[in-house]
């Protein structure tokens, strides 16, 4: 039966532990994970030319900042643990909340929870020379350990977020010095590859593509009770965080194309490994899988850090279990709500059910988006604020961002028409959930 939980503050109840560094890391940690190393790149294949290539991932960074400064100004006008689920409440009603920390908990959030484990087991296997059922003991492993870090307390969770931020963006900065300094003879010996000419939609759908790798920069928002000065660090966090990860970003791609003619670097499944072995020879292919496990795993900490504190600002609001609202009594962690979730993705990852629910709701994200930004448009007609960090950018900024995140979800809803629509379906099927939950919520009160 649900309870109404404890009318206790979320400010008071959560440990402020995190300070700028800490929610930075979070960001650029959540942001690059595995997949920037592995996958080949859909940029790549849109835009066949180095150049353009570069201009894509500049131009996704850009895009990505317009979209962080609305979360930045958000996150300053109500800075409460939850972050887009508070937004979306304050501004439009607690039934969008609802669904967004609904698709969160059973598809988005543990989705990709299960999708970095199962990333990090594979390269973990390959010291161990374990086959599939060793790669998904070891994905369920890894969430278990990430989650009781979590468990032992936000201070510890995020000291262990800036050393493996801090580890992977060394790595990349060590990984492209190598690759300049060293891939000269690579460099010299490409071949030289016709110049394709770049249609404005095919760049538009390489942006798009370069935005999904972006994806995760609003997530420090979700810790907005356990931060200090939240209306100040969290928009800081947010724009230092981009800044770094669209540095990133640029000089890889940059480094790949050094080394590996372009046609390559498309076809690749280790972009990173590859361009090593180019430019070093095949020890610093090796040498990837390492820098693949330290970031695979920054990025599964920071994302299993800061879903939980969604849970519980719903269940604070009597739209999720009232367990979920509990705090541990000395280490002041939802640690029902990290074991909820560890429970959950763990079941995804070891069932490999994550890809097929994940892949078709992940874009549902830039619907949500577009709302957000709409959203600061809302809030300045009915003069209920005054912009603060867009005081100069607004309204260009948010109109930039909207327009962007609608682009965004109607390119992949016209790209993929059905499965678009059973990810849909998915999410509002927690609409017939919130209106059972709120009914007997307003009973409990009565």
């Amino acid at each position: 039966m649900l309870e109404s939980p404890p009318k206790s503050s979320m400010t008071t109840n959560l440990r402020r532990s995190m300070g700028l560094v800490h929610a930075a890391s979070m960001v650029v940690g959540i942001i690059v994970g595995a997949f920037i190393f592995v996958q080949p790149s859909e940029v790549t294949r849109l835009v066949p030319s180095a150049p353009g290539v570069i201009l894509a991932w500049l131009v996704s960074g850009v895009l990505t900042f317009c979209a962080a400064l609305v979360c930045a100004e958000l996150a300053a006008v109500f800075p409460e643990t939850g972050g887009v689920y508070v937004f979306l409440k304050r501004i439009y009603s607690p039934a969008l909340a609802f669904l967004w920390g609904w698709a969160m908990f059973w598809v988005m959030h543990s989705g990709i929870i299960g999708a970095i484990a199962v990333v990090l087991a594979r390269y973990l296997a390959y010291f161990f020379g374990w086959g599939d059922r060793g790669v998904r003991v070891l994905a369920v492993a890894a969430i278990v350990a990430v989650s009781f870090i979590q468990y032992l307390g936000v201070k510890p969770g995020s000291a262990a977020q800036v050393i493996l931020t801090v580890a992977k963006v060394g790595a990349i900065a060590v990984m492209c010095g190598l690759i300049f300094v060293l891939g000269g003879a690579a460099h010299r010996s490409l071949p030289v590859e016709a110049a394709h000419p770049v249609s404005l939609r095919a760049f538009g759908l390489a942006v798009s593509a370069g935005l999904f790798a972006f994806g995760g920069w609003h997530m420090s928002t979700y810790a907005a009770g356990e931060t200090r000065d939240p209306e100040r660090t969290i928009p800081r966090a947010l724009m230092l965080g981009v800044v770094i990860v669209t540095a990133c970003y640029t000089l890889l791609n940059a480094a790949y194309l050094y080394v590996m003619p372009l046609s390559e670097v498309t076809r690749s499944t280790r972009v990173a490994a590859d361009a090593m072995t180019h430019a070093v020879g095949p020890h610093g292919g090796s040498a990837i899988a390492v820098v693949v496990v330290i970031s695979a795993f920054g990025a599964l900490n920071g994302i299993v850090l800061a879903g939980p504190r969604v849970y519980y600002a719903m269940a604070q609001d009597g739209l999720a279990f009232h367990w979920m609202a509990r705090l541990h009594p000395q280490r002041q962690t939802p640690y029902l709500a990290i074991a909820a979730q560890a429970v959950w993705a763990s079941v995804l990852a070891a069932t490999n059910s994550y890809r097929a629910l994940f892949t078709r709701v992940i874009y549902t994200e830039w619907i949500f988006f577009a709302l957000l930004a709409a959203g600061i448009f809302l809030l300045y007609r009915r003069g209920e604020y005054k912009p603060k960090f867009l005081a100069v950018a607004f309204p260009l900024v948010p109109a930039v961002s909207l327009v962007t995140s609608a682009a965004v979800a109607a390119n992949q809803i016209w790209a993929a028409p059905l499965s678009s629509a059973m990810g849909l379906g998915l999410i509002l099927l927690g609409l017939p959930v919130y209106f059972v939950w709120s009914h007997r919520r307003t009973k409990l009160q009565r």
